[in-house]
């Protein structure tokens, strides 16, 4: 906050006088006097600028950074434009909270719409909302908005991420929804499964695309099997693989959902992060949260509106589909800026790259005894098998500054690349892991 200037007590007196109170005692006279601290807080004395500096630096010193990674599993490390931080460091945008006197905030909501309209023209959809707080959260308020008298039924892919899984869990915990798991099968969704179980009390069917496992899953066919029982199909997408393959709409997507994460916003320990949600018009009135529209005032002049939104999510809260009533509004325009910056072909250019250094790592552990499990086409992650000690193949990596793949179990790994890597870091990879073949 460079422009920050705390209120010396000069000021205090002035602010105290103009409002007719002597003291600060005065002003919390309302206050019983049983309840306040005596002496003051036991808290430890001032530190200089120089100092916090240097006590700061000290902490982040024991963090370990990897400068070179083949770690996903949600969370990814992609190339960020420097015009990203550029912006959204500017105090105008650092500085502001979602609006509340929402219509004085045009700059703010215009930044939301562009996100907006970004993230429709990336999924195919007709509308999309503000944003929510991650993709797990978009995951499971897009299964409670289709929700109804008659269908309560959800049935959600175990290939999708663990955590997207267990926060639907408790979602529909929460709002009396059935949860069916769909059992996962040569590491995609068992569509034989689907088309046994799905019934009329069925409300969405949600998969995830590519999948935890980097797979990519037959979503056409599952769209079909859930708008056969008249249930409504959401897909969970990673935003960067969109830049390769069709939009969740060209899959017969009702809702697409994800995380935000990958366009723009940095690992940053596991966030802030955001999660976008996009439908079809049909669905418009059911998506929560914050929805920025664009006007012409009295004038004939462009304007930003919210609009569209639930009033139970605020004052009927017992009769919401949801209680989101906020957004994600500085990682939403760091995504815009971000989008805006790379363009069509940037990010087309960026997913090409994830998906062939991915196939060109996958092929060199292969040849040196790791199994590639996924049995189809896959976009930047795969998972090896091994007779060797997951964690032992992953410290003999960590030894040469390299963070390796996630790993699911003592044989299997997780791996992914990105845009990022570099032919001569997984030529490493392959050469220090084939070296160390005895010691795993």
């Amino acid at each position: 906050m460079g422009s920050y200037v705390p209120v010396t007590e000069k000021d205090r007196e002035e602010m105290l006088q103009r409002i007719g109170i002597d003291s600060m005692d005065d002003l919390f006279s309302m206050i019983p006097d049983d309840v306040k601290i005596k002496g003051g807080l036991d808290l430890p004395g001032g530190m200089s600028e120089l100092q916090v500096r240097r006590a700061m630096e000290k902490m982040a010193a024991k963090n370990k950074v990897f400068p070179v990674m083949f770690r996903g599993a949600g969370a990814y490390r992609h190339f960020i434009p420097s015009i990203v931080k550029s912006v959204i460091s500017n105090e105008t945008f650092l500085t502001a909270y979602t609006p509340y006197q929402a219509e004085i905030s045009q700059g703010v909501l215009q930044s939301i719409f562009e996100y907006q309209t970004m993230i429709c023209e990336l999924t195919g959809m007709d509308v999309s909302n503000a944003s929510v707080y991650d993709g797990a959260t978009a995951a499971a308020e897009a299964v409670a908005m289709c929700r109804d008298r008659k269908k309560k039924k959800a049935f959600v892919s175990m290939t999708a991420h663990p955590q997207v899984v267990d926060t639907v869990k408790t979602y529909c915990f929460g709002n009396e929804m059935e949860l069916v798991l769909i059992p996962e099968k040569d590491g995609v969704t068992d569509l034989d499964f689907l088309k046994e179980n799905l019934d009329k009390e069925t409300a969405c069917v949600y998969i995830q695309h590519p999948n935890y496992y980097g797979n990519l899953e037959d979503a056409s066919a599952v769209g079909e099997l859930a708008h056969e029982c008249k249930a409504k199909f959401i897909m969970g997408v990673n935003p960067i693989s969109l830049g390769l393959l069709k939009t969740p709409r060209e899959y017969g997507a009702d809702v697409a959902v994800g995380d935000g994460q990958p366009l723009g916003l940095p690992l940053a320990f596991g966030g802030p992060y955001l999660g976008f949600m996009s439908c079809t018009s049909e669905m418009m009135r059911k998506l929560p949260g914050r929805i920025v529209g664009e006007t012409k005032d009295r004038d004939g002049r462009t304007g930003y509106v919210l609009t569209l939104q639930a009033r139970e999510q605020h004052i009927r809260r017992e009769k919401a589909s949801s209680n989101i009533c906020s957004n994600q509004a500085l990682c939403a325009l760091a995504v815009g800026v971000y989008l805006s910056a790379m363009g069509a072909e940037g990010l087309r250019d960026a997913a090409c790259q994830c998906t062939s250094k991915a196939h060109y790592l996958a092929e060199g552990l292969s040849r040196i005894g790791f199994t590639v499990e996924n049995k189809g086409e896959f976009f930047h992650e795969f998972v090896t098998s091994s007779d060797r000690s997951s964690s032992e193949v992953l410290k003999v990596l960590e030894e040469s500054d390299i963070l390796g793949g996630y790993p699911l179990d003592e044989s299997r790994i997780l791996w992914c690349c990105t845009e990022m890597n570099t032919k001569e870091e997984m030529d490493t990879v392959v050469r220090i892991l084939e070296g160390g073949a005895e010691s795993c």
